[in-house]
């Protein structure tokens, strides 16, 4: 309870700071980076193609249905084949989940003589903030990076890092219980850390002996989700990377690791660190939906009424919209514009990403307002990530010096690498097993 009572003080705007001795946590405290503490990244997916993700998976189905129906020549280049990809190509199953039967698919067939349903879509992350979906054929996917389909379960969390941006520090990361592209609003490949790094939440992806120093110099027991839940909230992005600076008071970190929990809780939707119930704003800030949306906006029809707290698509209205959730940005670009150019602009005539629905479709209003609500509650956390860093400032810290006189840093080179796949049965092209 004292837990939430300190998440909801630093969400009015109460929470104190104080004084203690000690090294403390300034702006220049050897602050530990993020890589030495989640030491194994995945680089970003590289499909290859842009029609395998969609807004909704009815589209990606009508998309399947397009492609399975073309034949020869039409089906290539409806395909759109790369140096790591054909019609042509046999690959192995993605691993984990979508491995197994009616969960991807056995991609024992070449995609040229395919002729069977779809596989079933998945959701997925795309960048920081938006949700789509994808088709799990890893014959659609140059580089599908199967270490981290291998982990992707209901206990995952990953960090997902943007790429850096031009004259200024990284933008900071997002948190995901969804599979993530690790797209960069940048243009800038990121890296995807996942919290774990074997299936059901086993072998935190931490550097070794972290979680037991932290336990025993707080006086309280540290879990991997507590770390992760500290990281959301007090990283710092700079122009040499991102740290995380660690706090030796068992009070600031108690305080900080709640406040983070509702920080993954928002991040995830509602998937991670709460009850499982989607976040929603207090009565009179949810947005609704005040005038209906046109069936065809255009890129160019969104705009924002600061002083009405108004979203207009076209003739549409959305309200009330804070102006911390228009303005929400990811290096420089604008999340909700994003958000909207991705489901408006026009597609080349002919291809597969021109098959999409003919009029908005009501799922993507709910996706709207989920967003709207999501970056609204992120945005109201910068207050209190704030109070936070300023009680940081000023209690004693473990730094990097310390972690390195425990045995902790530097992280040994296994550290970084995927964890072994040896217990696990995979199949390669035509059933053989795959080892690594």
């Amino acid at each position: 309870m004292r837990a939430v009572s300190a998440v909801n003080d630093m969400l009015d705007g109460r929470a104190n700071g104080g004084t203690s001795s000690g090294t403390k946590g300034g702006a220049d405290d050897g602050a530990p980076r993020l890589d030495d503490l989640m030491p194994w990244s995945v680089r970003p997916l590289r499909p290859g193609r842009e029609w395998v993700t969609a807004p909704d998976a009815p589209t990606l189905k009508a998309r399947w249905a397009a492609l399975t129906r073309a034949r020869g020549a039409e089906r290539e280049a409806l395909f759109g084949p790369t140096r790591a990809r054909t019609p042509r190509s046999l690959v192995p199953p993605l691993p984990g989940p979508f491995s197994r039967p009616g969960g991807g698919t056995a991609a024992a067939v070449r995609l040229e003589r395919e002729d069977g349903p779809c596989p079933e879509p998945v959701p997925v992350l795309h960048g920081l903030y938006d949700r789509q979906w994808l088709i799990p054929d890893h014959r659609l996917l140059d580089v599908a990076r199967p270490e981290l389909w291998r982990v992707a379960d209901e206990r995952q969390i990953h960090l997902v890092e943007a790429g850096p941006a031009p004259r200024s520090p990284a933008p900071e990361p997002a948190f995901t219980a969804l599979l993530p592209d690790g797209r960069s609003p940048t243009g800038r490949p990121g890296r995807v850390r996942p919290l774990y790094r074997r299936p059901g939440g086993r072998e935190p992806n931490l550097a070794p002996g972290l979680l037991d120093h932290l336990s025993e110099r707080l006086g309280v027991p540290v879990t991997a989700e507590d770390l992760l839940a500290w990281t959301a909230v007090a990283l710092r992005a700079s122009p040499t990377g991102t740290t995380v600076p660690l706090t030796a008071d068992p009070a600031v970190w108690r305080d900080g690791v709640a406040l983070g929990r509702h920080a993954l809780w928002v991040h995830t939707r509602g998937a991670r660190c709460g009850d499982g119930a989607r976040p929603r704003l207090p009565g009179g800030r949810r947005p609704y939906v005040r005038a209906t949306l046109p069936e065809r906006p255009a890129p160019e029809d969104l705009r924002h009424d600061a002083e009405e707290e108004t979203l207009w698509v076209g003739d549409g209205r959305v309200a009330p919209v804070a102006r911390g959730a228009w303005e929400f940005s990811v290096g420089g670009v604008r999340v909700l514009r994003a958000w909207f150019e991705r489901r408006t602009a026009p597609a080349a005539p002919g291809t597969l990403e021109a098959v999409r629905p003919g009029a908005w479709p009501p799922e993507w209003t709910s996706d709207l307002l989920e967003l709207i609500t999501t970056l609204t509650l992120l945005d109201g956390l910068r207050g209190p990530r704030r109070e936070l860093a300023e009680r940081l400032a000023e209690r004693p810290v473990v730094d990097t010096e310390e972690l390195r006189g425990a045995g902790v840093l530097p992280v040994p080179a296994s550290a970084r690498r995927p964890a072994s796949v040896l217990d696990h049965r995979e199949e390669g092209p035509g059933g053989q097993l795959a080892l690594l």
